[in-house]
């Protein structure tokens, strides 16, 4: 039974970035086809991603909150549902009012799917293995974004919206008689299961909460500027040969993302410690960071390594989920393990916010260098303030 737990949470988790992504790589060609002009695609694809993120953060109340009301596995059944109908929608949108609603929608469905699924493996296994589980889950989930950029590459942006929403149903229709685990229906009756407020009536929970959004930061400037914009910084960059595309870079940095959180989550478990091994890949996702803008070279293959790079050195983000459902007691876990990744996702909305302020006043490098600071600043000051979760026991209470 965990096998089957961490198949079809891993394979809902690549289908939520599937769908996440499937905008990402078809910004432009979505957007000209309903009429955008080509020196409005760059504002109107940041209005859309901050749609899509403002979903997530809606939803990650909503999903969280009822993950540990209601259960996990009925989260998965909700999630997975709504932002299935929503992504099959949005190949039928004319217009940017219906493309940024389905887009919200969209988010509000997918902030449900990691959360839930890393609970649902994190209590249903051994706390010396967890880390296996949620490496597993998180390393085949982002492979998700390979198949968004792979079908972007062979199909019109319609179909590959299609294909997205169609799968996600699919795999509902496989999840069906999933169990709850044991330490949830050991609290099921607890009056404090999915209190917001017990979040933050403790200072110290509620920093630690603070903290783990902020670790994510570095994540989704790579994911949610560097990959996304990377047409424009490839022009900023002169880089050599045919334009560089979005979905060429987010295949490259999501096969980077997949392979880093299964050698994330194997080195954690090798030394056993998921701070060392997160501050470990800071460090050098910072250093790829430095290489992606200061682009040494300025050809073609010397790029897209560089974004396959920056996806490995990305890949603490398993360590980063699983960290989240270490740090908080039953009661609360579904809440803060839906609220945290969606949160660091949802970063890029102020991280764009200041990319585009700075951008109006200076070259795009410069001012990718100045978010880029910011972002791993704040994940460094982080990191140094968590407490090491490696085989702790998750059978305890927030009170």
């Amino acid at each position: 039974m965990i096998s089957r737990i961490i198949i079809l949470s891993s394979l809902g988790y690549f289908v939520d970035i599937l769908d996440l992504f499937l905008f990402s790589v078809l910004r432009r060609s979505s957007l000209l086809a309903i009429g955008v002009r080509e020196a409005d695609l760059f504002t109107q694809g940041i209005f859309l991603l901050n749609m899509q993120m403002g979903g997530l953060i809606v939803g990650s109340f909503i999903w969280g909150i009822l993950g540990d009301k209601k259960g996990r596995v009925k989260v998965l059944y909700g999630s997975i549902l709504l932002y299935s109908v929503a992504t099959l929608l949005n190949a039928f949108v004319t217009s940017i009012p219906q493309y940024a609603f389905l887009r919200f929608i969209a988010g509000v469905g997918l902030s449900g799917e990691l959360g839930a699924a890393i609970t649902l493996v994190s209590e249903s296994m051994d706390s010396k293995k967890r880390g296996l589980g949620t490496m597993t889950v998180a390393g085949f989930g982002l492979m998700g974004g390979m198949l968004a950029a792979l079908l972007s590459e062979f199909f019109s942006w319609k179909v590959c919206y299609v294909i997205g929403g169609m799968i996600g149903i699919a795999l509902l229709l496989f999840r069906i008689s999933l169990p709850e685990p044991e330490l949830f229906k050991e609290i099921s009756q607890h009056k404090n299961r999915g209190d917001i407020r017990l979040l933050f009536r403790s200072p110290k929970r509620a920093l630690r909460f603070l903290n783990l959004v902020l670790l994510g930061l570095p994540i989704w400037f790579n994911s949610g500027i560097l990959m996304i914009f990377a047409p424009e910084f490839g022009k900023a960059l002169s880089i050599s040969g045919e334009p560089i595309t979005a979905s060429k870079s987010v295949l490259y940095s999501y096969f980077g993302v997949a392979l880093g959180d299964f050698v994330s989550g194997a080195l954690s478990q090798w030394v056993k410690s998921r701070k060392k091994i997160v501050i470990l890949f800071i460090l050098l996702l910072t250093l790829s960071i430095a290489c992606y803008l200061t682009a040494l070279q300025r050809s073609q293959f010397y790029f897209y390594s560089v974004c396959f790079v920056l996806g490995f050195f990305a890949g603490y983000w398993a360590l980063l989920v699983t960290m989240t459902a270490e740090s908080f007691g039953t009661n609360l876990r579904a809440t803060v393990t839906t609220l945290v990744p969606n949160f660091v996702r949802a970063s890029v909305i102020p991280l764009s916010f200041l990319f585009e302020f700075l951008n109006q006043k200076m070259d795009v490098i410069t001012a990718a260098s100045y978010v880029a600071v910011v972002a791993v600043l704040f994940a460094v000051l982080a990191v140094v303030q968590l407490p090491e979760t490696f085989g702790i026991e998750l059978k305890f209470l927030e009170e």
